[in-house]
């Protein structure tokens, strides 16, 4: 998230697309809730269903999952064909005036650069890159050239008009042309739009392009670092912020550095060099690197010794994510597996090949508080566990309220969260359980093995004198960062050194550990309401990353001399002298030697410091795989032929083979509906906990499908019935619920269906159901490998 949620009572409009946040992020809905009183803010939702965010909603827009891109690209033109993009911000805070290669060009669905090599589709982004003069972009101020990239942006969102854009989603007219004119209209300095989504946006063959869409709709109407603006991702887990900070993913180390690549990065060196940019904050990584280096391995970590930086483990370039895993896993290539707080046998894609995939384990430990469909797949119902062979261990762990620690929202807000109640019987605390296997591991390496070093130099002294638990004050204290010569705790990643003097686990989160000087507790543990801006930005509560600043890219609310585009609104301000702030600049704003304040004009050009241009992107020449701008492609599984451009499907998705590629033909007769997962307030994800909750259980029992009045009639159904849902993949059998919120809808002039598909049931626990998850396919977005969960397939009939 840019901004955070208690920013959201400075919105003027929000436009909730693929997030449903009154069940989902219900806190996130209050704050809503604030703007719309005491602002009189609007709320447009789209979603394929009528959610209870949507019975709120000023306007209901509904679309056919999968084509949020040509939604978005159909206000973008809007915006431009009726003057209504913020110019000013555009032309100084975007690389809109940017020139692109002469050579670069889009025809019918594909981008310069296309080229296929082993079966497998990519881009070759040589054509999508800037025009120079030596080391200088080439840049028309005038926005005219028809290579710069205002242009190129006008040129491919022009084929998105209202009706083109209406036959692809399946929106009315008159209500789309209402979002537009409603949206548009915070294109201005004294209106801010905020911007929301969840899973509808990011689950998708194209969901990284869907993000960039979103992005870039703001960016034109100026909506990027302001008060009440912002594109602000609604997180499916208190703390999936929090564990993508600490490097959950198979290509990042914490504090989203990437992870090195045996073959390119064979050395620090080429490390450094190949991953630092001359320009952006990013110019800074080394020190982030090093500090991070000197904080896992300690006294062994020298300048001599290269910060051991060849006890990392390198990946090789090639595919580690969830689902790659699971294939290689069905292959017998994986031998052992922690499935640690993941239940990947209800939430994983084609959750069924999952399940068969887990047999061909030699071991596999389950880290959960229940017995969940992951832990017990040897014994799921149809299967003999005599034929299974994998040995599993489950190792129960204390609830979230059963541990301390921090949990890192969706604002970026680090809260530490403090232990309520012990665990019950044997359940320990995640942290005490890595602390023993890692103990464990040890004592196994003292008797020898191949390079024992990486294991036995890392830095693991946490044991705390009297206490079960490790010293979680110390680990907190070595991810915030230390002077190594005193252990002075750090309050900046500005303090970072790239020399081995400093440490830090967490370059991010740099200064939440360290002691506010009035409240005498270190940031994180901070519960002050102090909020003298009147701005909702608190910055006494809690330590929000990065550097206590609660709206990034700030130096975009004020224009380029430094005044406030809204002065009701102020975030940083130029007085003539001095910058005067109410949140901590996103922006060198003083000289760190001398302390003199500098001027606005040098931040103006670098008002968006992560990226190496110092301006929003409008046009991405790196980044992306599946090209410089978004395009709407149909979901891998579509009713309906792509009606934009001649290519049907992105061709870079991520595909599977084997028995993962199991894909239905478009437009196929056996499965002429469109399926769609979603979530319940009653439940939360797998329902792993919610499940075994008796209260939960009680209120929402089993699993059903969600089909329109007309669907019911057509295949003579009436609420409660049983019901067989199928698709390429897989059929499960469930209550049908008959509701209103799904309608029909008209997609090129062609009646089609939407079913609604809740995934937080499994076998297991008190309220056992069919798992949905058994239908979804096996594909995925190119960039991030997201499965796409929100678009599919399938039939329904009575059973």
């Amino acid at each position: 998230m840019t901004n955070s949620f208690t920013d959201y009572q400075n919105s003027d409009v929000f436009l909730c697309i693929g997030a449903n946040p009154a069940e989902n992020h219900p806190q996130a809905m209050r704050h809503m809730g604030i703007a719309v009183a005491k602002r009189g803010a609007k709320v447009i939702v789209v979603d394929p269903r009528f959610t209870k965010t949507a019975a709120k909603a000023d306007i209901h827009a509904p679309l056919r999952p999968g084509t949020d891109i040509a939604f978005l690209y159909g206000i973008m033109n809007y915006a431009i064909e009726n003057n209504l993009y913020f110019h000013d911000y555009v032309v100084n805070y975007t690389n809109a005036s940017y020139l692109v290669s002469p050579e670069y060009g889009f025809t019918d669905g594909v981008f310069t650069g296309l080229t296929e090599a082993n079966g497998k589709a990519s881009y070759d982004t040589t054509n999508w890159q800037y025009q120079k003069d030596g080391d200088n972009v080439i840049k028309d101020p005038s926005l005219q050239d028809p290579m710069c990239v205002f242009q190129i942006l006008k040129r491919h969102v022009s084929r998105y008009d209202i009706k083109t854009v209406c036959n692809i989603t399946g929106t009315p007219e008159d209500t789309y042309r209402k979002v537009c004119e409603l949206y548009c209209s915070t294109g201005k300095p004294n209106k801010a739009g905020n911007l929301l989504y969840a899973m509808g946006i990011t689950q998708h063959s194209y969901g990284g392009q869907n993000v960039r869409a979103t992005a870039m709709l703001q960016l034109l109407l100026g909506n990027i670092g302001i008060a009440g603006g912002g594109v602000n991702a609604q997180r499916g887990e208190s703390n999936v912020q929090g564990s993508t900070d600490m490097g959950m993913l198979y290509h990042l180390y914490p504090g989203y550095l990437n992870s090195a690549n045996a073959a390119i990065h064979p050395t620090l060196k080429d490390y450094l060099e190949k991953e630092t940019p001359k320009t952006s904050y990013w110019s800074n990584r080394p020190k982030f690197f090093i500090s991070m280096l000197k904080a896992w391995y300690g006294d062994k970590a020298t300048r001599e010794n290269d910060f051991c930086y060849d006890y990392l483990p390198k990946h090789t370039g090639k595919d580690h994510s969830h689902m790659a895993i699971f294939q290689a896993m069905s292959e017998g290539k994986i031998k052992g597996f922690f499935a640690w707080g993941q239940n990947p046998a209800v939430g994983g894609p084609l959750a069924s090949a999952t399940r068969q995939a887990l047999e061909k384990l030699d071991w596999m430990v389950a880290i959960d508080l229940f017995e969940t469909e992951t832990a017990t797949f040897w014994k799921r119902p149809g299967v003999n566990p005599a034929d299974i062979n994998t040995e599993v261990f489950l190792l129960p762990t204390a609830f979230s309220y059963e541990k301390e620690g921090t949990v890192a929202n969706s604002s970026r807000w680090i809260q530490w969260r403090w232990k309520a109640v012990n665990p019950p019987g044997q359940a320990k605390s995640d942290l005490w359980i890595a602390d023993a296997l890692m103990k464990a591991i040890r004592k196994e390496y003292q008797a020898g093995g191949k390079f024992t070093d990486p294991i036995m130099n890392m830095v693991w002294d946490y044991d705390m004198h009297g206490h079960d638990e490790p010293d979680i004050m110390k680990i907190a204290k070595e991810m915030n960062g230390y002077v190594v010569a005193d252990g002075t705790v750090l309050d900046s990643f500005a303090k970072l050194k790239d020399d081995g003097t400093t440490a830090c686990g967490v370059w991010i989160f740099a200064g939440y550990m360290f002691e506010d000087p009035v409240l005498k507790v270190p940031g994180c543990m901070r519960r002050s309401r102090e909020d003298k801006s009147g701005l909702g930005l608190f910055p006494k509560w809690s330590f929000a990353w990065p550097l206590n600043r609660r709206i990034v890219y700030n130096r975009n609310s004020a224009d380029p001399s430094g005044k406030p585009w809204d002065p009701t609104r102020m975030l940083v301000s130029w007085d003539g002298e001095k910058w005067v702030n109410n949140d901590v600049p996103d922006f060198g704003f003083k000289d760190a030697v001398t302390g003199a304040q500098i001027p606005p004009d040098k931040s103006a050009v670098n008002s968006f410091i992560m990226t190496t241009e110092g301006q929003g992107r409008l046009f991405a020449p790196t980044g992306m795989k599946d090209g410089p701008l978004p395009e709407h492609y149909e979901p891998l599984e579509s009713p309906v032929k792509n009606v934009i451009s001649k290519t049907q499907n992105n061709p870079v998705a991520a595909r599977y083979k084997g028995d993962f590629a199991k894909i239905a033909q478009t437009g196929s007769p056996d499965f002429p509906y469109i399926a769609t997962t979603h979530r319940l307030v009653e439940h939360y994800q797998s329902g792993a906990v919610t499940r075994n909750c008796p209260t939960l259980a009680e209120l929402m029992p089993e699993m059903f499908v969600t089909i329109s009045k007309n669907l019911a009639r057509r295949i003579g159904v009436v609420p409660g019935d049983v019901v067989s849902i199928s698709s390429a993949r897989g059929e499960i059998k469930c209550k049908v619920n008959v509701l209103p919120i799904v309608k029909p809808m008209r997609v090129n002039g062609k009646e089609v269906e939407v079913v609604g598909l809740p995934w937080h049931w499994g076998y297991q626990g008190l309220a056992p159901g069919s798992t949905a998850n058994d239908l979804t396919p096996f594909v995925g977005d190119p960039n991030t490998m997201i499965p796409e969960y929100k678009a599919f397939l399938c039939n329904v009939k009575r059973a």
